[in-house]
């Protein structure tokens, strides 16, 4: 797993990517600091993170499109399979990689707000703990990118559906209260990502059987609970995805709460996009 972090991250640091990551992340930061708490007087430098948080939709897909894409492309995933460790020690290794290569950053980010306190009335422990928050934010979302990439061999490809996910993720809350707020809508909008849920299992496993099953017992029991408590479908959706959105849980920490429940979910969506993201190399691996 060394070997592999230390070679992912000399890949890193050799191309621009790392350095177009880097600038992106230090620019958005600096430029709404610059707008709340230098021209607009606020003191809560993390109302600059949540600004910049929206970077993220550019600088994932940047940082995640070919870590494992590429190696598809090439072939040259092959010779990580003869290596004597297993898959999960790769994928973990590329992962440790991205993530460090997204800390970077954040260590000259977490000087602004020492900077800030010699002018101001700043509070350090909420600047500090969203700015925890916004490193489990990237952490998460950089799992995210390592699976679409897992699942693709066109960098391109793998860049456009992570900007889709994360564009998805930030706005997927508002969306739904303005479109999924009504009971049928919720039904509609639950049956379709049920459908969505199905065809990834039938792409993942390969097994028609299983992804049937579960999309037609799953819209059953649907459809069944919609025709005998339809109230319970008011605005479930909107309530579904708040919990489920990465960047509601990063709003918390914003607001000066730190709930050790929104550290388990961050580590939750990591260890699930990992696994997934095994069982995608390990499928190709087999075939």
């Amino acid at each position: 797993m060394t070997a592999v972090f230390r070679h992912e991250l000399r890949l890193l640091f050799s191309g621009l990517t790392a350095y177009v990551y880097g600038a992106f992340s230090l620019i958005f930061v600096a430029v709404y600091m610059m707008y709340y708490n230098l021209t607009a007087g606020y003191a809560n430098f993390e109302f600059a993170l949540a600004g910049a948080s929206f970077a993220f939709i550019i600088t994932i897909p940047i940082l995640t499109m070919r870590v494992i894409a590429e190696e598809k492309k090439q072939k040259t995933d092959q010779l990580l399979y003869s290596l004597p460790i297993s898959t999960a020690q790769i994928v973990v290794g590329k992962f440790l990689a991205l993530l460090l290569t997204s800390v970077i950053p954040m260590c000259i980010v977490a000087v602004y707000p020492l900077i800030l306190k010699n002018y101001g009335s700043l509070y350090l422990p909420t600047s500090y703990g969203a700015l925890f928050g916004y490193a489990m934010t990237a952490a998460a979302l950089i799992s995210m990118g390592i699976f679409i990439s897992s699942i693709t061999e066109s960098q391109p490809m793998a860049a456009g559906i992570c900007f889709a996910a994360m564009v998805l993720n930030y706005y997927m809350v508002t969306l739904a209260e303005y479109t999924a707020s009504s009971a049928y809508g919720s039904l509609v909008a639950i049956v379709v990502l049920e459908v969505i849920l199905a065809l990834i299992i039938r792409h993942m496993t390969r097994n028609d059987i299983l992804a049937q099953g579960f999309g037609l017992v799953s819209v059953a029991v649907t459809a069944g609970l919609y025709f005998y408590r339809s109230e319970w479908f008011e605005g479930l959706l909107p309530k579904i995805l708040s919990n489920l959105s990465v960047y509601e849980r990063f709003y918390e920490f914003v607001d000066g709460i730190f709930d050790y429940t929104h550290v388990i979910y961050f580590v939750s969506v990591i260890v699930f996009f990992l696994f997934l993201t095994v069982q995608s190399l390990e499928k190709r691996r087999y075939n």
